[in-house]
């Protein structure tokens, strides 16, 4: 990968192993799990997101996706420190059968410190048939516009600072550039 996703692409695996599969995240809010550790919070901002696999392969495959820290990092702020991501309110992805054009959603739930979540890195790195995939990253922000939905599309350059600032840095990356 030359440059990261921005929250609301679709990335293809692309290992011949796994063609066909894609993920993608998106839809992150400010949000509150329906349950977890809201006390140990006080004074962070729950965000929340959704990761979504589809595989348009001919056969199935079997993925795993949890809260476990090899699957999910969510990294806030421009040091890139570590969010909490709550166990108890996300769902996961445990040992599915992703059957042809088929699809499976997670829902993740992580806080920090409000002034850290206008710049997040999210790193996607399921398990896929028993094996540990490689580790896709997403950029984006709370208050940012999501791309559109579009096949490896990029974010609306329509706002001002996170996402001008991954728009530039995609320019500037850019093949042919």
């Amino acid at each position: 990968m030359e440059a990261p996703n921005v929250i609301g692409d679709w990335q293809d695996y692309q290992s011949d192993e796994w063609a066909g599969l894609r993920v993608r995240v998106h839809t992150l809010t400010r949000g509150v799990p329906p349950q977890g550790r809201r006390d140990e919070a006080k004074g962070l901002t729950y965000i929340s997101f959704q990761v979504t696999f589809e595989n348009h392969r001919s056969t199935h495959l079997s993925i795993v996706l949890c809260d476990h820290p090899r699957h999910i990092d969510v990294r806030v702020g421009r040091d890139g420190h570590g969010a909490f991501v709550d166990e108890y309110g996300s769902s996961d992805i445990r040992g599915f059968n992703l059957y042809p054009q088929r699809r499976a959603t997670a829902t993740v739930y992580a806080t920090a410190p409000p002034t850290q979540l206008r710049q997040l890195d999210i790193q996607i790195s399921p398990e896929i048939d028993g094996e540990q995939a490689f580790g896709y990253v997403w950029v984006g922000g709370l208050g940012i516009h999501e791309g559109s939905t579009g096949r490896n599309s990029r974010a609306s350059a329509a706002d001002s600072g996170m996402a001008r600032e991954v728009e530039r840095f995609l320019e500037e990356t850019a093949p042919g550039s």
